[in-house]
């Protein structure tokens, strides 16, 4: 989660173990451990003065936004700060409106309003066109347990294979009745194209065959009647970079922090059609024509052997 963009995370273990900033709230049973709402905002700033963020919709959300400014300003008497009050339920579009009214009101401008809730991307787009308050959002539960999709399929196969101790490939290949199963022979290598810092295509090619230019042409691994001709002028990177050789590690690995910068400008070089939640383009990923061809020839030649 950190590394798709998140800034902070309320897991104390994470931020121990991965230096990741730690932040949160309070919780309910904090509030409904005191006689008074207000006397439970008071006792948490007395406790955490620099980290003033109220959960304020225990009983009355607006009721609880009020009891949070009454304690902001005694904060601002003792030279402190209001830093946030949390909604964690209720129409948080019209809440977090009323909200801001109240502490812009207040005087409290620059006092952001924290959400909550088994927030998703859809959610928070919605609130978003609605015109909602809310400058932090709290993801949790949606996002940590890989609610729309709990399982990555991944499977280890050969793609090539060294002859008698030479430096010599064969090339081998899985094939299946599914086209999705079926493998790419080759020593792989992903180059990305670019042009005016956006992504155009990726192409996987062998490293060991030359790449055929005149047409330069992807084909969809699923579906060859989709291809695309790429423009041999085309900035060009490749991704794949040796982890380990001969069993020992030839890698160094970034920070996690690193990871996350480059992480967030990859995606910023994405086209906006291909971020969007709703029906988004597909990114141009295929196989180069050559190893596509290969690959056709080995699939024959194993079905005529059957």
């Amino acid at each position: 989660a950190f590394i798709g963009g998140t800034n902070a995370t309320s897991n104390t273990l994470a931020g121990k173990t991965f230096g990741i900033p730690v932040k949160g709230t309070h919780s309910h049973s904090w509030v409904m451990s005191f006689n008074d709402e207000e006397e439970s905002f008071l006792e948490f700033a007395k406790v955490l003065p620099d980290f003033t963020i109220f959960l304020v919709d225990t009983y009355d959300t607006i009721e609880g936004v009020k009891k949070a400014i009454n304690v902001g300003r005694i904060l601002k008497s003792q030279g402190k700060k209001l830093i946030g009050v949390r909604l964690d339920s209720g129409d948080l579009a019209y809440l977090s409106i009323e909200a801001r009214k109240l502490l812009d009101k207040a005087g409290f401008t620059d006092t952001q309003i924290f959400a909550s809730n088994d927030l998703n991307e859809k959610i928070i787009s919605s609130l978003k066109t609605q015109g909602a308050q809310i400058g932090v959002w709290g993801v949790g539960t949606q996002l940590i347990t890989a609610y729309d999709q709990p399982a990555l399929g991944g499977v280890y196969k050969l793609t090539a294979l060294k002859k008698n101790n030479s430096d010599l490939f064969e090339h081998r290949i899985k094939i299946s009745e599914q086209a999705i199963k079926t493998s790419t022979p080759g020593i792989l290598q992903v180059r990305r194209y670019s042009s005016k810092g956006q992504f155009i295509a990726d192409m996987i090619f062998d490293e060991l065959t030359p790449i055929q230019k005149d047409p330069l042409e992807i084909i969809d691994p699923t579906d060859p009647t989709r291809f695309r001709t790429l423009e041999n002028d085309l900035t060009v990177e490749n991704l794949l970079v040796p982890i380990f050789e001969n069993g020992a590690c030839v890698y160094k690995s970034p920070t996690l922090l690193d990871i996350q910068t480059h992480t967030l400008k990859q995606v910023s070089c994405l086209h906006p059609g291909i971020k969007r939640l709703d029906n988004p383009h597909h990114f141009p990923a295929g196989i180069e024509r050559h190893l596509y061809d290969r690959k056709m020839n080995l699939i024959l030649e194993k079905k005529k052997k059957k």
